[in-house]
């Protein structure tokens, strides 16, 4: 007999993480990058995610987006019952979530009757060839002309040499019964010992025991998640582009901005291979073989509207860019899979000394002396990689900003009340950048306690005794009061030299 899980993990919740990538500002940048025009999500826009999880990104996007109508499906009604806990905490009334399988959401009643965006994130991979017919059926139906998706997917030929491996815990975790974490563990015991045992597909598969090692130390929660569903299926990106056609969509790029610089992703041989390959799709397909991709995320158009010279050099001018890492840590070199590369100084150092000042268009950081010399390209390139390590994040226009504080602010205040008894929620949300901002534990607390006039130190300190936690340095407990205050002296002294100024022109603090 099928159950409402359709044969997904459903007796551990889903981490609670936010995902960048589904940020409306970066999804349109991405369409920018790649010339191409993206849809008006300045104006009145509407928003789906499939397959929320639960419900971080799309409770956070809504509240540093009130102009956008978010609507969000889950099939576990316990994380969805979580995520609309968060939004009436915070106060946010433009997100709606419901428990709807994919099937079911295509006739919900209350649904607009079409989306600027749509997006998946870690839902393609992991669903039975069903469920994903009935996700191209709502993209078909549901996304404007025009309209953007975003979807992430395990991606071969990355994953080839560890199918078996995830066959191999999924194998011995259904030779047992019982709730799902005692399996996981077991089953990585399992592989562990065939390992220990010399099994040649461990020997044979040398790249197989770093990632083995890192799997070992990673969350259950996520483990169940990624390795133990009933249905997994990595993905040739060719083979999702072909399913996504059917909904009348094609490929524009990777919102992982970095995996498409191809000088630091690929030699001179392998980037002659690509230019002489004319189709974009299986080009992406050559090179993922090149750099062995292992996942994908990727953006999709409903309507590819190429922009002309004058179109995408007004938007660019007038687009406005934020800090998101304090500028002492923005170190000039970046990672690709040829290794580390290094930016050139002359370029990248005066953009974010004009940034380091506070959010600026590109128009006004052209026009400051140090940047003018920059050639336009070199300038646009800069961005695409200083987004795509993170450290830049593109912004949703200014004259909405009031709006987006007051909501962010209610949003926030919710996330800092929960740090008191937890720290599953890491991010913050920003009416600059519409997006999210890191934000552990520690960090919420201190601001919290700015914000109410109280010793942050004292306050986050009587936050831990209350719940008999001590502060750990060294890799062991700090005991008493003395050693601890002074630990979070250290800490707090440490934010507010470098946390809480990058905070502030986010607009959270």
């Amino acid at each position: 007999m099928t159950t409402w899980t359709a044969g997904y993990v459903a007796d551990i919740g889903y981490t609670h993480g936010f995902y960048r990538e589904l940020t409306p500002a970066l999804l349109n940048f991405v369409m920018l990058t790649r010339g191409q025009r993206g849809p008006d999500l300045d104006g009145r826009a509407a928003y789906c995610e499939l397959g929320c999880g639960q419900g971080v990104s799309t409770n956070l996007l809504a509240a540093a987006n009130p102009n956008v109508d978010f609507h969000a499906t889950d099939f576990n009604p316990a994380q969805i019952a979580g995520a609309r806990a968060l939004a009436a905490e915070a106060g946010t009334p433009n997100v709606h979530f419901y428990d709807h399988s994919f099937s079911e959401l295509l006739h919900e009643p209350a649904l607009p009757t079409a989306f600027d965006v749509i997006a998946l994130h870690g839902i393609y991979s992991w669903i039975s060839p069903e469920n994903r017919a009935h996700i191209v059926e709502f993209l078909r139906r549901r996304l404007k002309p025009g309209g953007i998706v975003y979807i992430s997917y395990n991606t071969l030929p990355g994953w080839a040499a560890a199918m078996p491996l995830r066959r191999l815990l999924t194998d011995h975790a259904g030779t047992r019964t019982g709730p799902i974490i005692p399996r996981i563990d077991e089953a990585v015991a399992f592989a562990e010992s065939m390992r220990e045992a010399k099994a040649s597909y461990f020997t044979q598969n040398p790249a197989l025991a770093p990632r083995f090692e890192k799997m070992k130390g990673l969350p259950r929660s996520y483990l169940a998640h990624e390795y133990f569903n009933r249905d997994w299926t990595p993905f040739y990106v060719a083979d999702v582009a072909a399913e996504l056609a059917e909904a009348k969509l094609s490929y524009v790029g990777s919102a992982a901005l970095l995996e498409g610089v191809d000088a630091i992703n690929l030699n001179a041989e392998q980037q002659a291979i690509l230019k002489a390959c004319p189709d974009p799709v299986r080009r992406e397909t050559l090179r993922d073989y090149m750099v062995n991709q292992q996942f994908r995320r990727d953006v999709y158009v409903k309507g590819a509207l190429p922009h002309t010279v004058p179109s995408s050099r007004a938007i660019w001018t007038h687009l406005r860019f934020a800090l998101s890492t304090p500028r002492a840590d923005v170190a000039l070199k970046v990672q690709g899979s040829l290794g580390e590369a290094q930016l050139q100084e002359e370029v990248y150092r005066p953009i974010l000394d004009v940034l380091a000042k506070g959010p600026a268009t590109v128009q006004a950081i052209f026009a400051d002396p140090s940047v003018k010399a920059l050639d336009w390209g070199k300038l646009m390139e800069a961005f695409g990689i200083l987004v795509g390590s993170g450290h830049v994040q593109p912004c949703p226009s200014p004259k909405d900003e009031a709006a987006r504080a007051k909501r962010t602010k209610a949003f926030n205040a919710a996330v800092t009340k929960r740090a008191e008894a937890t720290e599953e929620l890491q991010f913050l949300a920003s009416p600059v950048t519409g997006s999210g901002v890191p934000a552990d534990r520690m960090a919420q607390l201190f601001l919290a306690a700015q914000g109410s006039g109280a010793d942050p130190v004292q306050r986050a300190w009587a936050v831990l005794q209350a719940q008999g936690q001590r502060l750990v340095k060294d890799g062991k407990p700090l005991d008493g009061d003395e050693a601890n205050l002074a630990d979070l002296r250290e800490r707090y002294d440490t934010f507010v030299k470098t946390r809480l100024p990058v905070f502030r022109q986010l607009g959270i603090a």
